[in-house]
C-alpha cells in the first residue's frame, strides 16, 4: 500500500522550502488539488506500479504546473523526496545533481517515466 501525499502536505512543504522575502502562496488561477487529482486518477487506475513512479509523478506534476507563485521546483523536489521516505526509501542525494534533474523535469525535458528509472537507479546506490 502506498502513502500518498495531502493537499496539506505538499502546502507545509511549499511553507518549509520558501524563503521568506519570496513571492508567498498559490498561485490564484491554479488548483492544487486539480494537480494532485491527476496523481489520484493515475493510481487508481492502476498506471503507478512502484513508489518511484509516484515519487516522480509528484515532482513532474508539481514542477511543471507552477501551483505555487515561487518554490515549485523547490516544492517539487521535496515532493518526490518525502513521498520516497514516507514510502520506505532514503536517498542521499547529490544537490546539483537532483538540482539540475529537477530543472530538466520542469522544463519538460525528462517525464515521470525516466525520473522514476534514475530514482530507482539512485536506490541501487544509496547509502
Amino acid at each position: 500500500m502506498f502513502v500518498l501525499l495531502t493537499v496539506k502536505d505538499i502546502i507545509d512543504l511549499h511553507d518549509q522550502v520558501i524563503e521568506a522575502n519570496q513571492l508567498q502562496g498559490l498561485a490564484g488561477n491554479k488548483s492544487l488539488e486539480g494537480m494532485l487529482g491527476r496523481i489520484d486518477f493515475r493510481f487508481k487506475y492502476g498506471s503507478v506500479t512502484d513508489e518511484f513512479e509516484l515519487a516522480a509523478l509528484y515532482a513532474v506534476i508539481i514542477s511543471q504546473g507552477h501551483i505555487f507563485n515561487d518554490a515549485n521546483k523547490r516544492t517539487a523536489f521535496a515532493a518526490m523526496d518525502t513521498c520516497l521516505f514516507f514510502n520506505g526509501f532514503k536517498i542521499v542525494w547529490d544537490m546539483k545533481e537532483v538540482g539540475d534533474i529537477i530543472i530538466d523535469v520542469a522544463q519538460g525535458n525528462m517525464d515521470e517515466v525516466e525520473l522514476a528509472q534514475w530514482l530507482r537507479e539512485k536506490k541501487l546506490n544509496q547509502v
